[in-house]
């Protein structure tokens, strides 16, 4: 039963079209998504994400439990930037440990709607206030980063961090705006107006997550080339790391939520690392970290491994304990 499940996740189209991706790179193709192509179908992943987590939180009552899992979401994203910074500064520069720190407790948009398109392999349907928790969970991250090189950082005159301008940028950009926006549209709208775009929103995601997987594997595939420059650290690093949180918050969950659902969202964002709303708010406030490190970890390994091997583990985890 537990090689089965490992077997679907490895023969999902959406997954095999990220490795055909990947193989064009090492093969010297010429395959590419247009970049204009690539972002609208990213924008509308997230669009539709959002909209039909609003629909389903239009149908919830606001409970204790819920309260409890944002605390639990916030957490997680402010508790795995404080203990991953001081194993990445035993290799890396303070200015390094942060930037990658920051990414790995912050979450990946796209790695979510792989999750969701996951659940839906296994006909179970996402709640609402997930969503929510998602876009919770972009910047405390970001925020206990930036406090950490702060304070560790020896040359305080070169790096001048605004905090004001960062937190901004954490809290409206665009898929963190996209997102929510779409939550509270489709929270506003009926069934019935929501009846109407359901072809658009439900009908062709999975298409559209393929092909903007086969992007993310050309991507991935271009930056890994260069990658082993750094030595293996970062590269274990980014497969080890994210499997140890996804196992430890898919255990932790149950003391929130017993939603078998919930526990495996939870435990799918504390794995993840973020590669679009981090790197923006380093480049602004940390020009010394290296985005030829923390790119390459959360796209090209992180973001593979778990799609592949840590989906199934963690499902496997929250069905079992």
């Amino acid at each position: 039963m537990n090689l089965n499940l490992l077997l679907e996740n490895l023969t999902n189209p959406a997954l095999l079209f990220f490795v055909l991706g990947v193989i064009a790179v090492l093969l010297k193709s010429d395959l590419e998504i247009p970049p204009n192509t690539s972002k609208f179908i990213s924008l509308y992943l997230l669009f539709a994400i959002g909209f039909k987590g609003g629909q389903e939180l239009s149908h919830e009552e606001f409970s204790s439990e819920i309260a409890l899992s944002m605390l639990f979401g916030i957490m997680i994203s402010m508790l795995i930037p404080l203990y991953t910074f001081f194993i990445l500064k035993r290799k890396l520069s303070v200015y390094d440990a942060g930037a990658i720190a920051a990414a790995y407790g912050s979450v990946s948009a796209v790695t979510f709607v792989t999750a969701v398109s996951y659940l839906e392999s296994q006909q179970l349907g996402l709640h609402g206030h997930m969503v929510a928790i998602m876009a919770l969970m972009e910047s405390p991250a970001i925020i206990i980063g930036l406090v950490l090189i702060s304070i560790f950082n020896k040359d305080q005159s070169t790096t001048k961090i605004k905090f004001s301008s960062v937190l901004k940028h954490s809290l409206t950009n665009s898929s963190v705006l996209l997102i929510l926006g779409s939550l509270v549209i489709g929270f506003l709208a009926s069934t019935k107006q929501a009846e109407g775009i359901k072809p658009f929103t439900n009908d062709i995601f999975k298409g559209f997550l393929a092909i903007f997987l086969l992007d993310m594997g050309v991507t991935s595939g271009k930056k890994l080339k260069s990658f082993f420059s750094f030595g293996w650290f970062p590269f274990l690093f980014a497969m080890i790391i994210p499997l140890v949180n996804g196992c430890i918050f898919a255990v932790l969950s149950s003391f929130v939520t017993d939603d078998v659902t919930n526990r495996f969202i939870f435990a799918v964002l504390a794995a993840s690392a973020s590669y679009i709303a981090v790197p923006a708010a380093m480049q602004i406030s940390v020009p010394k970290s290296n985005p030829g490190l923390y790119l390459p970890m959360a796209l090209a390994v992180t973001f593979p491994v778990n799609i592949t091997i840590g989906m199934p583990i963690y499902f496997l985890i929250v069905q079992h304990f």
